[in-house]
């Protein structure tokens, strides 16, 4: 009998690291901060306001399934916008710290570290426009809260870029943020716990939890000061070591990669995911290797179905041009390569039936009835054959009533030099993939008010995730469900005690 137990013993122990091996997810819910209307804002406004989010991406900005809750919107009038500052585009709710609090954060996936304001921050704002409660985080009050030292390969790793310092004083690794519009924020790491929602199988568990680094803004200089849409901080979503998504697919506790699905109409909101949302229609593009940014290889453009006459070169990746997958843009940028023979390809499909006119500098059009009747499709063909199908209204913007009734439309693309980014103008009403794992992005055209399928495992198990509510019944279910892996656990406990007598 003593030379059937090893074996036995390790049939148990690979069942066990197979059951175990299973990826949780949690969701995250999107609330948007202003749609694609107009509620007064010029064009020239919101070019402003993303000039100084461009100035951030070109300077290289640092920094199971989770679903998050998404509040804001694509809509840069919703929330009032009267200025041209960073204003807030989509953003969630993180719980950090024990006992846990709630920050709300902006979506960012244009930087790495997620941040949250310290209680001690100088210059941070203590109320939002927003009409949400800030918050602080106090490390002293959290019995979970933990100092990131000097020492630890965190603040010493060569990834780390320069704005990971060290205070010989505090022995504290710290930071400093520089925006490209001379706003910025500077503060030190700490770790805490961050809880999530989590999705293992067909199960939903509530109260999960990770250990994660997290920055602890102490000081706020230029726009992240106005209170006008102020949060308690910014979560980004970039490749780098110090996000969360790395630190959480490294422990593997959730896959390495995200989804998103951001909706463009009404109160906005969204999906938030961390895993794989899975959809038959969706198509894949190759990132563009070695860039700190979402590029894609954006290889040519086509209007009603006709190719434009536009140099691939003008979209070639280099450290001055490119094309640029950015949720924190309002609108999307093209090169004037692109953007002139854009314009004259819709202007001479709409001529015959719209009066083109010019607002501000504007491309506009008066318009009798739906653009979707008038207006021809657009796709942006990138590499791997994978086509964007943009409707009119991914590049039209909607810019209230004119005498007789006509309502003025004009184009939401704008002309520029070097680099072409693609913001929530064309992201919204699509779901997006960001597989990192596969370097790679996918998209499909989604109403993101619906739920969304999920992968949890590797073997492409799915769940309804995005309008999710856990009811007892449900979390009974789990409790049945986790029961098989607490016996396999008490058994292999039990068979190791036998063994050491054996």
């Amino acid at each position: 009998m003593r030379g059937l137990w090893p074996p036995f013993l390790v049939i148990i122990i690979v069942s066990f690291m197979f059951v175990s091996a299973v990826y949780c997810a949690s969701l995250l819910h999107l609330e948007r901060a202003f749609p694609l209307n107009n509620h007064g804002l010029e064009l020239h406004q919101l070019r402003a306001r993303d000039r100084l989010r461009h100035a951030r991406l070109l300077q290289g900005f640092v920094g199971g399934v989770v679903d998050f809750s998404v509040q804001g919107s694509s809509d840069p009038y919703l929330v009032g916008v009267t200025g041209t500052s960073e204003t807030l585009l989509y953003f969630t709710k993180v719980k950090l710290g024990s006992p846990p609090r709630e920050f709300n954060v902006q979506i960012d996936t244009g930087s790495d570290v997620l941040w949250v304001c310290c209680n001690s921050c100088n210059n941070c704002p203590r109320t939002s426009g927003l009409g949400i409660q800030l918050t602080f985080f106090d490390s002293s009050s959290s019995s979970t809260a933990g100092q990131v030292r000097c020492s630890d390969p965190i603040c010493t790793s060569a990834v780390q870029t320069t704005a990971t310092q060290c205070s010989s004083q505090t022995d504290q690794c710290s930071y400093t943020f520089q925006y490209g519009d001379g706003s910025g924020t500077s503060g030190y790491y700490v770790s805490d716990t961050l809880y999530f929602d989590a999705i293992l199988g067909q199960s939903l568990i509530d109260n999960s939890s990770a250990l994660i680094v997290f920055g602890c803004s102490a000081y706020q200089s230029g726009d992240l000061t106005k209170t006008d849409k102020a949060v308690d901080g910014i979560f980004g979503f970039g490749q780098g070591e110090l996000s969360v998504i790395s630190q959480l697919s490294t422990r593997g506790i959730t896959p390495r990669v995200f989804s998103h699905c951001l909706k463009g109409d009404g109160s906005g909101g969204g999906i938030l995911v961390l895993g794989e949302i899975l959809e038959p229609g969706i198509v894949y593009s190759p990132l563009v290797p070695s860039q700190p940014h979402y590029n894609l290889n954006l290889q040519s453009i086509a209007v009603n179905g006709q190719l434009l006459p536009i140099d691939p070169a003008a979209f070639a990746t280099s450290n001055s041009q490119g094309t640029i997958v950015d949720s924190g843009t309002t609108l999307a940028y093209l090169v004037a390569e692109a953007y002139d023979p854009f314009v004259s390809a819709v202007n001479a499909i709409v001529s015959p039936s719209v009066t083109p006119m010019t607002s501000k500098g504007n491309q506009c059009y008066l318009v009798s009835t739906s653009v979707s009747q008038m207006f021809p499709l657009a796709s942006f063909n990138f590499a791997g054959g994978a086509s964007m199908v943009l409707k009119p209204e991914d590049y039209l913007i909607p810019f209230g009533s004119s005498e007789g009734g006509s309502a003025m439309w004009c184009i939401g693309f704008q002309k520029v030099q070097g680099v072409t980014i693609l913001g929530d103008l064309v992201l919204k009403d699509k779901i997006f993939v960001y597989d990192l794992v596969r370097q790679r992005i996918g998209w499909a055209n989604y109403d993101c008010s619906l739920s969304v399928n999920v992968s949890v495992t590797s073997s492409k198990d799915f769940i309804n995730a995005g309008q999710l509510s856990v009811s007892s019944s449900s979390r009974d279910i789990m409790l049945f469900e986790l029961l098989p892996l607490t016996v396999m656990v008490f058994l292999m406990h039990i068979l190791l005690l036998e063994f050491q007598f054996l």
